[in-house]
């Protein structure tokens, strides 16, 4: 599971990052909102690379910002192999997203706590990291559906009370068996 969860997570996370950084250009064209160089910032300061004031190298910000959504991708594949899929286990890991930000933007200085930002920065980025997350949700559940049910899920079918349609149904061979 994990080999699986690892190769499935790394491609569901670059779908996520790619599309949530095509629709952050999309609302910055209507916006008029500039692109943030708070991951490069991150960066730097995680590796002890040289910053410098206002716009940062766009290399260096896009390996955080990929090199990120890459990699939480195998949490999110994880979850999916684990028979945690669909949209409830994809609006939990928008948290997860949301959380990892905060943490490596605070730990570093770089960011201050969200209940400080204004309201529609707030509002922005909240609906940024739910892009990400339900995309990368939706590559790593399908990639998953095709290894069949989850332990969970297995689980959920075996209990008196659970609900029995939590995910892809058995595989039946040719002859209905």
């Amino acid at each position: 599971m994990i080999g699986r969860a690892l190769w499935q997570g790394l491609v569901a996370g670059t779908a996520g990052g790619v599309v949530m950084t095509l629709g952050e250009k999309a609302e910055q064209a209507v916006t008029g909102r500039p692109g943030s160089h708070v991951p490069a910032r991150v960066l730097q300061r995680l590796t002890g690379l040289p910053e410098r004031p206002g716009r940062q190298p766009a290399p260096v910000n896009w390996a955080m910002h990929y090199g990120q959504a890459a990699l939480l991708g195998v949490l999110r594949s994880l979850m999916a192999q684990a028979g945690l899929r669909g949209p409830v286990a994809s609006a939990k890991f928008t948290v997860v997203r949301l959380t990892n930000d905060q943490i490596l933007e605070n730990a570093t200085g770089v960011g201050a706590p969200p209940a400080t930002w204004p309201r529609r920065e707030l509002v922005v980025d909240v609906l940024h990291k739910a892009v990400y997350a339900f995309v990368t949700g939706a590559v790593a559940d399908a990639l998953a559906d095709r290894d069949g049910p989850g332990p969970g899920q297995r689980h959920a079918r075996v209990r008196p009370g659970r609900h029995a349609d939590v995910g892809p149904l058995p595989r039946r061979s040719a002859h209905g068996r």
